[in-house]
């Protein structure tokens, strides 16, 4: 992985090697900029004028994941054709693991919670339309989440490395052609549901016979397929039919669970639903959401087409990931340098205002420090802990959780390490909100360290102090 370089002025500069990074540090003429990613500030030597490669941040947008590579890129003329050929070379790559599903979690979960105090008002007076009207082009805060946290990281990348342009995959799922691919015509601009209120339509698919008996000429009932008590949807592709018999006995039950004793009806009805498109509507709805946010930045941007990141992978032979899917974006020629690890970066939050614990019915049953930072250091911090003497004698590096007493836990690579006293613990890098993990190359090929080795072997040079960057 290519290491960020930032001038003493904290002006970005071209990224360079694992070595030369390690020279730099070696001779004092370099500091530790930021842990995770990897970055150094040049303290010797005050660069003006020099001269920059374009370089490019290239976004693979998803629902739970987004990709991210940051690549320099050289245009040639192709003297046989005269046309203007693209070369990529991958600096580094990123993965963004979102959190939109705990926050919906815990929208939901609020929601409960403010239900259960407000019915323990009993003369309150009645209110109603006390929201105010959503501003055009209003997301849902999951949805909002993903947008916000990929400008976030582009802004990040602007001060670690000179951005020349931005490219994004602008891609739009056709959910009706994902439902049934022969659909066309007519067919297709009427709709799924034209002519057809929901229970004709779920009559008709399922014979007006119940899934789990074949009992006709009975009342039939609508019933989700994955109980809605368990994350499962309103769509068609959810929804089946039952009579009551079988409706009560299947009661909150995954079919999995309820049909486990008969599997080939199991397979029967999983093959006749459809697969839920929750993902593909989460990146409809955002997609341009995202494009706009990145207009804002000023920074000249670029789109392409999903069936073009997918061509340009198989023409140059590129396994899939999403970090690898993101180099591919847009218009290029080729690919070089692609073969590298990936950096995981997790959306883990950063806290929460809630100081009360509830129990299952949202009364109180525990209660948190007022102060979220104990002995100035806060969950979700890396720390570098050096252990003189006792069972745990070492150096343990990892994300660390604050007890009031002193006394915390630290996640290393190799597990928690319980009962470390905060005097042994030294601040590496403050909680920005997101956790970090290097993910290895694809199966087969030879994962390389080289980046790791050097940021340990960085943190402990004689002398040298890492400098943590709270800004970002």
């Amino acid at each position: 992985m290519a290491v960020f370089v930032i001038d003493k002025r904290k002006k970005p500069l071209m990224p360079c090697s694992e070595k030369r990074a390690r020279k730099l540090l070696d001779a004092c003429r370099a500091r530790v900029h930021r842990l995770m990613p990897f970055a150094i500030r040049l303290v010797d030597v005050d660069v003006v004028g020099c001269v920059l490669q374009p370089v490019r941040i290239k976004i693979d947008p998803g629902s739970k994941f987004t990709g991210i590579a940051v690549v320099s890129e050289a245009q040639e003329i192709d003297t046989a054709t005269g046309e203007i050929d693209t070369a990529a070379h991958v600096l580094n790559l990123f993965e963004i693991l979102h959190r939109g599903h705990q926050i919906s979690e815990a929208l939901t979960a609020r929601r409960a919670m403010r239900r259960r105090r407000r019915g323990c008002l009993r003369y309150r007076a009645p209110r109603f339309l006390n929201r105010g009207n959503k501003a055009k082009g209003w997301l849902a805060p999951s949805l909002q989440h993903r947008v916000d946290t990929t400008v976030a990281w582009v802004n990040r990348f602007q001060n670690l490395v000179p951005v020349a342009g931005l490219a994004q995959e602008l891609v739009r799922f056709d959910m009706q052609q994902m439902e049934n691919p022969e659909i066309s015509g007519v067919e297709y601009n009427h709709g799924t549901l034209a002519g057809y209120e929901v229970r004709e339509y779920v009559l008709e698919k399922w014979g007006r016979r119940c899934a789990y008996c074949d009992d006709h000429d009975v009342p039939l009932q609508v019933e989700h397929i994955h109980p809605k008590s368990k994350g499962g949807s309103n769509r068609v592709s959810n929804l089946t039919l039952s009579c009551e018999p079988c409706n009560q006995k299947k009661d909150a039950q995954d079919i999995r669970v309820f049909l486990a004793k008969d599997t080939q009806r199991l397979e029967r009805i999983l093959a006749q639903a459809k697969r839920p498109l929750k993902d593909a509507a989460a990146v409809n709805s955002t997609r341009w959401a995202l494009f706009n946010a990145l207009k804002a930045t000023g920074l000249p941007v670029t789109t392409g087409s999903g069936g073009l990141t997918k061509y340009n992978r198989r023409q140059h032979g590129i396994p899939k990931t999403h970090a690898l899917d993101a180099a591919c974006v847009g218009v290029v020629s080729t690919v070089t340098g692609w073969q590298k690890p990936t950096l995981a970066i997790k959306a883990t939050g950063r806290g929460s205002y809630q100081r009360t614990r509830l129990d299952a019915f949202g009364f109180p049953r525990g209660y948190l420090t007022r102060s979220k930072r104990i002995k100035d250091f806060q969950t979700g911090d890396m720390v570098c802990a050096k252990v003189p003497t006792g069972k745990k004698a070492g150096i343990h590096t990892g994300r660390v959780a604050v007890r009031a007493t002193g006394s915390f836990n630290i996640q290393t690579a190799t597990g928690v390490v319980q009962g470390i006293s905060h005097r042994h613990c030294r601040v590496i890098q403050r909680a920005d909100g997101y956790g970090y993990s290097h993910v290895a190359k694809m199966e087969g090929e030879q994962v390389s360290h080289i980046a790791r080795n050097a940021i340990r072997s960085a943190l402990y040079l004689p002398g040298l102090k890492a400098e943590v960057s709270r800004a970002n």
